[in-house]
């Protein structure tokens, strides 16, 4: 077998370290390619460092206050609830670094035919990218830069010091009052954590609802969860200014959805979450001949294969759903793709996703919407979760269960969960779904009781032709 050392010429390169990026560079090298990967950050890329790891650690500790604050309601008494901010950031920053070392672990378990290179990679031609002045050219190239927060053009802006997603993370003292410029997933996500360890938040975003690409049952049942502790919902309201102010930071908004004309709202932070940009500014696509989109995604076919010929991309970079689990399958793909092997397409697959609120939105397939759009015959099973018994034992009744078949084949065509977890649930639906399997399945099924996967039986034999005679 061939080794990578500096000057020689790999097989592979591969431009970040993120949840594809490393599996591909490792299995690769397992297989005998030579492959230099390149990082220009921390390794592990968005979901180690800023995206989920510290997420959703952070989730935990808040989920934990509020279990406490709220356990009288289960005839448990606690007495005053504090929270150390310090402790839960450094509970999240170790969990970080725990991640991070087994990412550097795997690399480093690449042996001599992987090579990892900490420098800023961009291309100086086709199949050509130069790091740290050593000029790098391989049969094949593939992109995984990922993506960062996305800042809005809204006049004053720059001058607030607003936080990121990613900045929000490194906060040594909790906000007083916490506004959000959003009302997706990263803020729905944040927005509950800070309030929960004790800031005063509101959401502010022009669409009407939370999750404005749910069903809107599904965005209103997280929206009275979030009324009812305390956070501020200013939904509709569109921001024409952003003003640094002695009390910290003003949102002057516009006169739209009824809002009243010159009205604003004051707080001593400004989060801003208002999606995500890909990291491909600085790459150099120009030069290796990479095309992109208006939004700076890298445009890529059915083998995730850019307009040169060679270069492939995958993860945030690439248009799409931003997850993880997104990014860590695409590498499977690839994968195959470079072995010369069948490979599925990229479209060729069910995406369920999972919204870490408390409690939990999540779904995957066709929405009740999206289904009558395409002119479907369906069938949509609804139930509130406070039917399910699982749920009103626990007293977890927050939420809704939607389940979209269709009405000749019975296939679940696809489903949305709102209600405790709800993430873990999805995944009856998203394996049904794979298999093509029928709705009836579940129906049929023996469910252990009392537990919340029951109620989506419960929830499927309320359509008529599942109802017990």
């Amino acid at each position: 077998m061939r080794s990578v050392v500096p000057g020689s010429k790999p097989d592979v390169i591969i431009i970040g370290t993120g949840q594809a990026g490393v599996p591909l560079a490792t299995r690769l090298a397992a297989a005998g390619k030579r492959v230099v990967i390149v990082e220009r950050g921390k390794p592990g890329g968005t979901c180690v460092n800023v995206g989920c790891t510290p997420t959703k650690t952070l989730v935990a500790s808040a989920r934990a206050a509020h279990v406490a604050r709220t356990s009288d309601r289960l005839g448990v008494h606690v007495g005053e609830v504090t929270v150390d901010f310090a402790a839960v950031m450094a509970r999240k920053s170790g969990m970080v670094t725990r991640w991070r070392a087994g990412i550097e672990k795997h690399l480093a378990a690449g042996g001599e035919h992987l090579r990892l290179i900490r420098g800023h990679a961009r291309f100086v031609g086709p199949r050509a990218v130069e790091v740290n002045g050593e000029r790098l050219e391989a049969k094949h190239v593939v992109i995984n830069v990922g993506a960062r927060p996305a800042v809005p053009e809204i006049a004053g802006l720059a001058a607030v010091g607003a936080l990121t997603s990613a900045s929000a993370l490194e906060l040594t003292a909790l906000p007083e009052r916490l506004l959000i410029l959003g009302a997706g997933y990263i803020a729905c996500e944040l927005g509950q954590v800070f309030r929960r360890l004790g800031a005063e938040v509101t959401l502010v975003a022009p669409s009407a609802r939370l999750l404005p690409r749910e069903d809107e049952a599904v965005s209103e049942a997280l929206a009275g969860v979030f009324r009812a502790e305390g956070i501020g919902l200013e939904l509709g309201r569109h921001v024409a200014e952003a003003a640094r102010v002695e009390a910290g930071v003003e949102l002057r908004l516009t006169a739209d959805h009824g809002a009243v004309a010159g009205s604003a709202l004051r707080g001593s932070h400004l989060l801003l979450a208002t999606g995500r940009t890909p990291n491909t500014n600085d790459l150099g696509c120009a030069a290796g001949n990479v095309a992109l989109d208006e939004q700076g995604h890298v445009i890529v076919d059915e083998r995730y294969e850019t307009s040169e010929p060679g270069v492939f991309a995958v993860g945030d970079c690439v248009p799409g759903p931003q997850f993880t689990h997104v990014s860590w399958d695409d590498h499977r793909v690839l994968f195959e793709i470079l072995q010369e092997r069948p490979a599925r397409r990229r479209t060729d697959r069910l995406v369920p996703y999972t919204v870490f609120t408390d409690p939990q939105v999540a779904g995957v397939g066709l929405s009740e919407q999206a289904a009558r759009a395409g002119g479907l015959e369906i069938e949509v099973a609804t139930m509130p979760f406070r039917n399910i018994a699982r749920a009103i034992e626990t007293d977890e009744t927050a939420g809704v269960v939607k389940i979209v078949i269709d009405a000749k084949s019975e296939r679940v065509l696809g489903a949305c969960i709102v209600g405790a977890d709800a993430g873990e649930l999805i995944h009856v639906f998203s394996a049904l779904m794979q298999a093509g399997g029928s709705a009836r399945a579940i129906v049929e099924g023996e469910f252990a009781h009392p537990t919340f996967a029951e109620g989506l039986q419960t929830t499927l034999m309320k359509l008529p032709r599942y109802a017990l005679s």
